[in-house]
């Protein structure tokens, strides 16, 4: 690896051990085996670097929402859009938490410190509207890059709404967070009454 990968696999473990507030450019240094130099070089600056690291993170766990080899053939059977996919899918999100609560606390921290910190919010807004997508073709087979925008802003926002608060339940006390049949019975009762709904006039 060159340095720009160094400093990002560095930053990405002060981030995991010290949180974002406290992880100095010293630190990522010591950890990366680089210089100071090389993090205005490659990133512009230390929080430019820790936003990427933090997204990198992000991202990796999102990779873990992808079904296992058991889970793949019984999602093979679900079809696209129905309840049994979105069963399928929030099982295998759920199934991934507790190997990222790490993630989770650190995304509390940037929420809760996000005043302190105006620029890496800025940066992190940018990063989460390109990150409305991601979960999305988990749900419909469409490709990320084929999704279309409408989609990506009511579908991507839904499922990024949920995903958001599953997370702060696994945080608080996984014991009483929501699982993927409760969330699915929810939705299929919400389309029940909503097919039993008189139309507005």
């Amino acid at each position: 690896m060159g340095h720009r990968e160094d400093l990002l696999e560095g930053a990405k473990r002060c981030l995991l051990e010290k949180g974002f507030l406290r992880t100095t450019a010293r630190d990522i240094v010591k950890e990366s085996r680089t210089n100071l130099a090389s993090i205005g070089y490659h990133y512009g600056s230390k929080d430019a670097l820790l936003v990427q690291a933090y997204v990198a993170l992000v991202e990796e766990t999102g990779d873990r929402f992808e079904p296992g080899r058991e889970e793949a053939a019984a999602a093979a059977t679900a079809p696209p859009g129905s309840l049994e996919r979105f069963r399928e899918v929030w099982a295998n999100v759920i199934r991934a938490l507790p190997g990222s609560r790490a993630i989770w606390l650190l995304s509390f921290e940037l929420v809760l410190q996000g005043d302190r910190l105006s620029e890496v919010r800025r940066m992190l807004g940018d990063a989460q509207k390109q990150a409305l997508s991601g979960l999305v073709p988990l749900f419909n087979d469409v490709p990320e890059a084929e999704l279309d925008e409408e989609t990506v802003q009511t579908e991507g926002r839904l499922y990024q709404t949920l995903l958001q608060g599953l997370m702060v339940q696994w945080v608080f006390d996984p014991e009483s967070a929501t699982d993927a049949d409760q969330l699915t019975e929810g939705l299929r009762r919400v389309i029940e009454a909503s097919r039993k709904a008189p139309e507005a006039s």
